[in-house]
């Protein structure tokens, strides 16, 4: 099967959905809180009100069952309950809603779904953890709805770049429609956001530096190069000095995928009050994470009322993302097949995971334990290159999830788990176990 053939598949499932919501006055939205969810939230409810359909929309971190009872008590009997970013591996949990179902989503179909149209790259062969984000998936259906929604392309490039996505194949299609449509642009230099370039490189956890959060580091570091400034006012010489010792830094340890996801294409999104895709997606995150998720949709819906306030608390945010990490890599234990911590109260878990497994130890998967007022949540993070080795992380955290009364999920490179306190070491030993034997060459580094 080739490109074409699967993105007519995925066009068609998109071109049922989009028959299915106009049918209706109403749509009860539900959307996961990350940069994906948001943006994905930010596609539909602006396809949705070009087309004079109203909706009610709900962020939420995870989908379970105090999820699907806040829609029973809040959807109306002639609804359409729509799902973004999510729903996929939930089908026996939103089963229980009366009203006709939606699904769009790029996450691992588990189970029969009770959606009466479900948009999933997985079912036409598409890997949707790495080609189409749930942002892709909901601008395809926008685009069935009026090809004029195009000017949206730039919400579904920030969800992919939220992701961590490949801009070849579906990604790479809707880049080309979107630059075709001057709705981004793209240029080369250093995949970050704008700002004082020794500030950002202070705050930003990705590229994770020798230097990152130590201010003295990098004044020397930028006096070597002789640059200072905006990074979105250097030019090109600097530009290239700059990514070219970053470039140098990144390969004493980091994947090669850390490399490419730090230096090359920076999309910038025309039609967007935040210009830099990156901007965009911590600023969205940031949002999700403060449980904000209206501010982030306000945002990806053109609204600036609340931009400074994001912004200021992404900086913030960032700062303390920073911090958590240098304290994280002195809790790292390892396992046969994994690294891995188990902390208490500790913020920002998923990115000391892929900070781990992309710029320290890439030989193997990162899973990260954080114990919160009685819940213990878990997230793992892989390589691509491990995924091509056998590395299935969703089974991985399922499995050893359900060993401990437990539930896990989510995509063979990056996955998640909510586990029952007490049961962390058990845990963690099974995915050891799993792990080796996805990994069977994989020993325990020296």
């Amino acid at each position: 099967m080739n490109l074409n053939i699967e993105m007519q598949k995925l066009k068609e499932l998109a071109r049922e959905a989009a028959d299915k919501i106009e049918k209706y006055e109403h749509v009860r939205i539900i959307s996961h809180n990350d940069a994906d969810g948001l943006t994905s939230a930010g596609i539909i409810c602006q396809a949705l009100m070009r087309k004079g359909i109203h909706f009610h929309v709900s962020i939420v971190p995870r989908l379970d069952k105090s999820v699907v009872d806040m829609v029973k008590e809040t959807a109306s009997d002639g609804d359409l309950v729509l799902f973004c970013d999510m729903g996929s591996g939930q089908s026996d949990i939103i089963s229980e809603i009366k009203q006709d179902i939606v699904v769009l989503d790029h996450h691992v179909p588990v189970g029969e779904t009770p959606a009466k149209v479900f948009v999933n790259p997985h079912l036409v062969g598409i890997d949707g953890a790495m080609h189409i984000s749930g942002s892709g998936v909901t601008f395809f259906v926008a685009m069935e709805m009026e090809p004029a929604n195009v000017d949206l392309a730039g919400l579904a490039i920030a969800g992919a770049v939220g992701d961590k996505q490949l801009f070849n194949t579906l990604n790479g299609h809707i880049l080309e429609e979107a630059v075709n449509a001057e709705v981004v642009s793209v240029k080369k230099g250093l995949k970050v956001g704008d700002g004082d370039l020794a500030k950002v490189l202070e705050y930003t956890p990705e590229p994770y530096l020798d230097i990152t959060g130590d201010s003295e580091k990098i004044e020397q570091f930028l006096d070597f190069l002789g640059i200072s400034g905006n990074i979105e006012d250097l030019n090109p010489d600097h530009t290239k000095s700059l990514t070219s010792a970053i470039a140098l830094k990144l390969a004493k340890n980091a994947s090669p995928e850390a490399v490419d996801a730090a230096i090359g294409d920076l999309y910038i999104l025309n039609k967007e009050i935040v210009h830099n895709v990156y901007d965009l997606v911590a600023i969205l995150n940031t949002c999700g994470k403060a449980e904000k998720g209206g501010m982030g949709l306000s945002i990806c819906m053109k609204d600036k009322t609340h931009l400074e306030e994001a912004i200021d608390m992404t900086i913030s945010h960032q700062i303390s993302i920073v911090e958590n990490i240098k304290k994280g890599m002195d809790m790292v234990k390892q396992g046969n097949s994994i690294g891995y911590l188990i902390g208490e109260d500790m913020e920002s878990t998923g990115m000391i995971a892929s900070t781990f497994v992309r710029y320290v130890n890439p030989e193997m998967p990162f899973i990260a334990v954080n114990q919160v007022e009685g819940l213990v949540k878990v997230s793992a993070r892989g390589t691509r290159a491990l995924v091509e080795k056998g590395l299935d992380l969703s089974f991985a955290l399922r499995e050893a999830a359900k060993l401990v009364g437990g539930e896990g999920g989510g995509h063979n490179v990056a996955s998640g788990a909510s586990i029952p306190p007490g049961t962390a070491e058990q845990f963690i030993a099974k995915v050891d176990e799993i792990v080796a034997e996805q990994l069977p060459k994989q020993g325990k580094a020296e």
